[in-house]
């Protein structure tokens, strides 16, 4: 008898295992590759190309880098580099251009006659690039002749071509491409987030010329980046609307050991660190060896000089830590890596061992120098460092009583905190409510097995303009600390964390939106490594209830109330004479407990924004614009952005 065999789904064979060619692997998983398919990973496809650009910068090839976004959003990258080899390559039989665009882990950033540091290091920028894009053209000037190449979706569709003569001196690279909707769920390019990073750049690559150039309609502008001073340039842009306690930037900028190390420093009167590193141009926001080396010299640099200098004999006792150091500090650390290991595969944390130890060495000699040559500059950041000591001596009882609650003991978390059930953090979250009315209605409306309700009275203070005793001694945000239950600053912990879900929830008005900023700006300042690991989020509640009888919606914006009134029969003169009813709600406590947990808290219903920090300088400079002491970056900033203001009368 005669049997038919089925297929066996149990067994797993090489039948199984799915081949995916050429670039077919980046189209499959793209996200691997630029991080996603939203926003990010759009802008990231220019970074791609522009970084090859200034690779060649680097390697002292190329001076000018144009960006151009064009009308339909497809973007131009040139260069006056050397331009991409065309000969044939030896082995693949294919020219050098067609290799780096259509093959993974090619490209001649693993050729160390090629470039001597890069920020490329994997040879996946530019084949990437193509792959995700719906068309991209190379035009190559190289030799004294132009050479042209098209792909489609990362496959070859018009072979390397030269279109004519050019003159000999004449080099460079010129990349366009247009990104495949096919893959990418945003298409529109911003111009803030690029000129941001090409500013960034160029502060790094000094003497480089990057300009942007938008060709869009109702964007059409042009700017151009040019820093001569290098990072001179870019602590005296962090530094901006901040008053500096030194007038003079003070600079390093040589090798040691085969390492490019570069760094820029400034004291302002402020009392919060910004410091930024990075290696060949990446920005390493996890710091790394590099960082390590810079803050254990600086601190034994400011250290000695304190034992030589006129404060010794009345501060002798006195020893700087390095927060003491820090504080009220802007400064830049670049360095130039020929085979950096960087740890994990987000390229933001440095493990170099070499490079701490070349670092430590070049800032303690140089910045030692520096500050004995110039008295004025030594003595003004060792008054700032000693007057920070002392204030850290003034803290020190307010931190041990913060330390001394601990979270896990319930006894101990502030009285008017309504905490929830559950014990587990990524279970749990809380609310942070405006105003004791708003938080009543909250605390009844919750599901107390895993929502917590922190009512806060009032605006808390701006840690933007207050040094660590007087932001430990106000008492909304030493409530705020231990609720959390994990530290602050320097001492916090993230695995400490009560809630995984920080929710801010504010009224929608100009009050609520300041108590909103206040709160990030302690958070970002205090707590950064809540948002970066996305515990924070920002509640949405509703501006509008329309009803009808027993029909009743929500609308969150002037829009959705006008199509919820019409919706409802309401024409043009108005609501009540349809019997459509509107009301505007202009705070939280105007909604009962079963609104507000319909509307804002229910997370089957919700909406919530989550609080991300994509770029570390844009997210400083908006935080010291909006929080800090000068009056006219601020005025500028709302000016420029009144736009985005809601319309409606708050």
């Amino acid at each position: 008898m005669a049997s038919t065999a089925q297929p066996n789904h149990d067994t797993y064979g090489a039948e199984n295992i799915q081949v995916l060619k050429g670039l077919e692997a980046v189209r499959k998983r793209p996200g691997m590759y630029i991080g996603s398919t939203s926003a990010r990973g759009l802008h990231h496809l220019v970074y791609e190309v522009v970084d090859n650009s200034i690779d060649e910068a680097m390697a002292g090839h190329a001076t000018h880098v144009d960006v151009t976004i064009h009308a339909d959003d497809s973007i131009t990258v040139v260069d006056d580099g050397r331009g991409i080899p065309v000969d044939i390559h030896p082995v693949e039989k294919i020219p050098g251009v067609e290799l780096a665009l259509t093959v993974l882990h090619a490209g001649g950033k693993f050729d160390k006659d090629s470039y001597k540091v890069s920020g490329g290091l994997h040879g996946v920028g530019v084949s990437v690039v193509n792959a995700l894009s719906e068309q991209l053209k190379v035009w190559v000037r190289k030799e004294g002749k132009e050479h042209y190449m098209s792909f489609v979706r990362g496959a070859t569709t018009q072979k390397l071509t030269v279109l004519g003569t050019v003159k000999e001196k004449d080099t460079g690279t010129k990349v366009w491409f247009k990104p495949d909707p096919q893959i990418f769920t945003e298409l529109r390019y911003d111009w803030d987030t690029l000129e941001l990073r090409l500013r960034e750049l160029s502060f790094l690559n000094k003497g480089v010329t990057i300009t942007l150039k938008d060709e869009r309609a109702t964007e059409e502008r042009e700017a151009t980046f040019r820093a001569k001073g290098g990072l001179k340039e870019f602590v005296q842009f962090l530094n901006t609307g901040r008053k500096a306690v030194h007038d003079t930037v003070v600079a390093i900028d040589t090798e040691k050991d085969g390492i490019g190390i570069e760094v820029a420093l400034q004291y302002n009167d402020g009392y919060n660190e910004t410091v930024f590193s990075f290696v060949n141009n990446i920005n390493t926001h996890e710091g790394g060896t590099h960082l390590t080396g810079f803050k254990s010299a600086l601190t034994s640099v400011i250290n000695k000089h304190l034992g030589k200098s006129s404060f010794a004999a009345k501060d002798k006792e006195t020893k700087l830590s390095g927060d003491d150091v820090r504080e009220g500090l802007t400064a830049v650390l670049s360095v130039k890596v020929m085979e950096p290991q960087f740890e994990g595969q987000t390229k933001t944390k440095l493990g170099n061992s070499e490079v701490e130890s070349a670092v430590k060495t070049v800032v303690n000699e140089l910045l030692a120098s520096y500050l004995e040559e110039h008295p004025r500059v030594g003595n003004a950041i060792l008054d700032k460092a000693l007057s920070a000591a002392r204030a850290r001596e003034a803290a020190r009882k307010a931190r041990d009583l913060i330390r001394k609650k601990s979270a896990l003991d319930i006894g101990n978390l502030p009285g008017k905190l309504a905490d929830c059930s559950l014990s587990d953090p990524a279970l749990c979250e809380i609310y942070l409510v405006e105003g004791d009315s708003a938080g009543g209605s909250a605390k009844q409306g919750r599901k107390r097995e895993f929502q917590a309700i922190l009512p806060l009275r009032g605006k808390i203070l701006n840690v933007e303009r207050a040094r660590v005793d007087k932001i430990l001694s106000n008492e909304e945000i030493r409530t705020i600390i231990t609720a959390i239950g994990a530290g602050y600053k320097d001492d916090f912990e993230l695995d400490k964390v009560r809630y995984h879900k920080v929710v801010i929830m504010t009224d929608a008005d100009v009050d609520g939106a300041h108590i909103r900023t206040l709160l990030l700006t302690f958070f970002y300042r205090q707590m950064h490594e809540l948002i970066e690991a996305g515990y924070v989020y920002i509640a949405q509640p509703p501006l509008f209830r329309v009803a009808k009888g027993k029909d009743e919606a929500y609308a969150y914006d002037l829009k959705e109330r006008d199509q919820l009134m019409a919706r409802m029969g309401a024409g043009k003169d108005g609501g009540e004479a349809k019997g459509v009813s509107v009301q505007r709600y202009k705070g939280l406590g105007e909604m009962n407990p079963s609104q507000l947990w319909e509307t804002t808290m229910d997370p089957d219903k919700r909406t919530m924004l989550r609080v991300t920090m994509e770029d570390a300088v844009l997210a400083n400079s908006i935080f010291q614009t909006l929080m800090g002491d000068e009056v006219e970056p601020r005025r500028a900033f709302i000016e420029a952005n009144a736009r985005f203001a809601s319309n409606l009368d708050i």
